[in-house]
């Protein structure tokens, strides 16, 4: 216990009064506002795999002074099972983070993560030069802290640890710009979420220059400030292994006009909730993923031979898209468009698909345009909202009834394809008399 005890004197965390709480059924301890009297309820969280600390000013400790551990309790660290460490409600002077922070190398903890947190003042990062640690995921939302630009030097010092993370998630921050020279020491990162920041167009192409975040696979940028769809697009050409691209919840004007091939390696695009009027091409040809939803479409006339998914739900499409444009699609979402029937071709395409969703659209339930919609629903490959959100529009004498009420039936509304067969079954007795 006594370095548990010793770890958060060193972290600064013994200050208020409080307690620690256990849960063993999630593996999951949390400790609010510890003080030396009550330290001994951390002894719980040694057999947690997740620890969250919750509140604390910090500030008082940046004079304490933090000698070296012993090898017993660097042995001892070394054995305590703590993947994750939160830090929550906390006023962090960065000179104390600096200093202790070295410590995790002693420990099995990968991931770490710091909410609505305050990082004050500037500190020198010196002592982490060379410096490894086993922390593979990195997150902050909703924290504060002086501005990145300028602090190139701070994240060289770091680089050994920095170059060998793979997550890295800054959100809620009011994050402005990524400059260059900080994005190149992430050598080996895979996945970076900088969601609901205050990043401009002008700010996307210095953060991804030559030689920055080279392994990035997964990258977010939704909620942000941008606003050009072809500034985006030009800003991610050095991102050769990008794979998802989520854009969504910013307002991008699109210029039909001017031309942008999305990196080629992309396989899941989230634009929706954009504005967008239309669908831009050329799209990357191995796009396995597009959401177009919440934006103003009126048409999708695209084709993409690898797409398994294709959300373009809260639209304004009069029609569905022609599913031969799309022969690997397993998902098809519909819903909250102006969309007023199937038509019986797509409809047969439709039911080989897994999951097919078009509640809350104004149907028009003529007996060939109701008879498809259960036609389909008799698939049972008819998602979320059936039958209660499939309601008539029209003819007046079904407006407001369900689809699913509406008389039809493959023999009243698509008799040629009762009457084909017949045909063919009367021609070949007729042969067989002859």
């Amino acid at each position: 216990m006594h370095v548990a005890v010793l770890l958060l004197l060193g972290l600064g965390l013994l200050e208020a009064e409080g307690r620690c709480f256990f849960n063993r059924t999630q593996e999951y301890c949390v400790c609010y506002k510890l003080s030396q009297d009550n330290a001994g309820s951390i002894i719980q969280c040694l057999a947690a795999s997740v620890v969250e600390f919750r509140g604390g000013e910090l500030e008082r400790y940046v004079d304490f002074p933090i000698r070296d551990l012993e090898p017993s309790a660097i042995d001892m660290l070394g054995t305590l099972d703590i993947r994750k460490i939160i830090f929550g409600d906390f006023l962090v002077p960065e000179i104390l983070l600096a200093r202790v922070l070295r410590f995790f190398s002693y420990t099995r903890v990968q991931e770490m993560a710091f909410e609505s947190c305050s990082f004050l003042g500037r500190s020198s990062w010196a002592e982490m030069a060379g410096q490894d640690l086993p922390i593979l995921s990195l997150h902050f939302h909703n924290v504060t802290s002086a501005p990145l630009t300028g602090r190139e030097q701070d994240f060289s010092n770091l680089s050994s640890w920095l170059e060998t993370l793979q997550e890295l998630s800054v959100t809620s921050s009011r994050v402005t710009s990524l400059p260059c020279g900080i994005g190149r020491v992430f050598r080996a990162l895979r996945s970076l979420d900088v969601a609901q920041n205050s990043l401009g167009d002008e700010s996307l192409m210095p953060a991804f220059c030559e030689g920055a975040f080279p392994q990035l696979q997964v990258l977010s940028l939704q909620h942000n400030n941008l606003t050009s769809y072809h500034s985006v697009c030009k800003s991610m050409q050095l991102l050769h292994k990008l794979q998802q691209l989520d854009l969504s919840q910013n307002k991008l004007l699109a210029n039909p006009s001017s031309s942008c091939q999305w990196p080629a390696s992309l396989r899941i695009f989230n634009l929706s909730s954009t504005g967008l009027d239309e669908v831009l091409t050329p799209l990357p040809p191995g796009l396995e993923v597009l959401d177009l939803s919440s934006n103003h479409l009126r048409a999708v006339d695209i084709s993409l031979r690898s797409l398994k998914m294709l959300l373009l739900s809260q639209n304004l499409l009069l029609a569905a898209p022609s599913i031969r444009n799309y022969p690997m699609l397993d998902i098809l979402h519909l819903d909250n468009n102006l969309i007023t029937e199937l038509p019986w071709d797509e409809v047969k395409l439709l039911g080989h698909l897994q999951d097919v969703t078009a509640a809350g659209n104004p149907y028009n339930c003529t007996c060939a345009g109701a008879g498809a919609i259960q036609a389909l629903a008799a698939t049972g490959r008819l998602g979320q909202g059936w039958p209660q959100d499939y309601t008539c529009h029209s003819p007046p004498r079904y407006q407001g009834m369900l689809v699913r009420d509406v008389p039809a039936s493959v023999l009243q509304c698509n008799r040629a394809a009762v009457l084909a067969p017949v045909c063919v079954v009367l021609a070949l007795l007729c042969a067989a008399g002859a």
